[in-house]
């Protein structure tokens, strides 16, 4: 997630094809594994097939895992599907220190991205986190970006007031968001038995679990506001053991430092994009989400769809997925797959 030093493109390096960094989900069918230099940061990426590109971005706790099942599709529909581990995450990593995760990092690494693999100008898809980054890197480089697809998470231009004093004043302290501001708590929380953190957050957050506030309770931890899968009883038909030990394997070595350090630049972010107060995405857009996802209803539900047009003139009529929860294209692969390929296909042949 950056560009290269020489500004040579396609430049990888040693351990291109990743024979000595083996990992459980490395043997997906027709997904390649390597590493580029973007502009400094050796970054991991898993890629498919062939053709326009198309750049993938991850959320939290995530990593280039989360797009498997696009990763396939598009490759199949004529689509060069390319997966980043983002700047701090797996087998990226990045900097330790905080301010080197602002949005302007996050964007500059993928625009270095497109650089390191030769291409001027790229569709960008991101889920979670990675959709304020795809949104963002189509508001600074509208000339790089050819349209920009959000999951779960849709454009919010730049408000009025620091983030987290808004959190505070409207939610209150125990605000998920407020609890990892705080170095090394959450890092060590989450870190503590991998396999029950994934199994919590990927079903708790789900379309399948009960809903609930995001609150940290009191004296409590970000996975006590995570439901926990029902014991005895099967896990959800879109998450099987094998996913759990995948994310759990990405992130053994490299912790969640990096990520939560995006966390930590709410307020900064926010004072860096003052010349884009209120700006609107001005590129051909795509919001897909779940109608059990927590952040649409944060946002309003369905009431707050019309009003994504004022912020994005070209978005597409929004999908809102019904049952669906926080991990849109993991909980409904194939709806998501062709919401992406459709939209990409008219913007090819327009």
């Amino acid at each position: 997630m950056a560009l290269h030093q020489d500004g040579q493109p396609g430049d990888s390096q040693p351990g291109d094809n990743l024979p000595e960094d083996h990992r459980p989900g490395d043997d997906l069918p027709g997904v390649r594994h390597r590493y580029v230099d973007a502009r400094g940061l050796r970054m991991h990426v898993a890629e498919a097939g062939e053709g326009p590109l198309v750049v993938l971005l991850h959320g939290f706790p995530e990593c280039w895992y989360s797009w498997r099942h696009q990763l396939t599709a598009l490759a199949e529909a004529g689509f060069h599907a390319v997966a980043p581990d983002q700047r701090g995450y797996c087998r990226t990593g990045g900097p330790q220190a905080a301010d080197e995760y602002t949005i302007l990092h996050l964007t500059g690494d993928v625009i270095a991205l497109m650089d390191a693999l030769g291409e001027q100008r790229a569709f960008v898809a991101g889920h979670d986190w990675g959709a304020p980054v795809a949104w963002h890197t189509a508001l600074l480089r509208p000339d790089r970006v050819r349209g920009v697809i959000g999951l779960s998470v849709p454009y919010r231009p730049r408000g009025s007031s620091l983030p987290t004093r808004k959190m505070r004043a409207q939610i209150g302290d125990g605000f998920y968001m407020l609890y990892f501001q705080q170095p090394g708590v959450a890092e060590a929380e989450l870190g503590r038995d991998l396999e029950q953190t994934f199994a919590r957050v990927l079903y708790g957050a789900s379309g399948d679990a009960p809903g609930g506030l995001p609150l940290v309770p009191p004296g409590g931890g970000f996975l006590d506001i995570c439901a926990e899968p029902p014991p005895g009883q099967p896990l959800p038909g879109w998450l099987t053991a094998r996913d759990m030990d995948v994310f759990a394997a990405e992130y053994r070595e490299a912790g969640f430092a990096g990520p939560l350090n995006w966390y930590r630049n709410l307020d900064r972010n926010w004072e860096l994009t003052a010349p884009w107060h209120h700006a609107p995405i001005t590129v051909p857009a795509l919001f897909v989400a779940g109608d059990r996802d927590l952040v649409v209803a944060w946002s309003g539900g369905r009431q707050m769809l019309p009003r994504l047009h004022d912020c994005a003139p070209q978005l597409r009529e929004p999908l809102l997925l019904d049952g669906c929860g926080h991990w849109t294209q993991q909980e409904r692969p194939d709806e998501v797959s062709r919401a992406m390929i459709g939209f990409l296909r008219e913007l090819e042949g327009a």
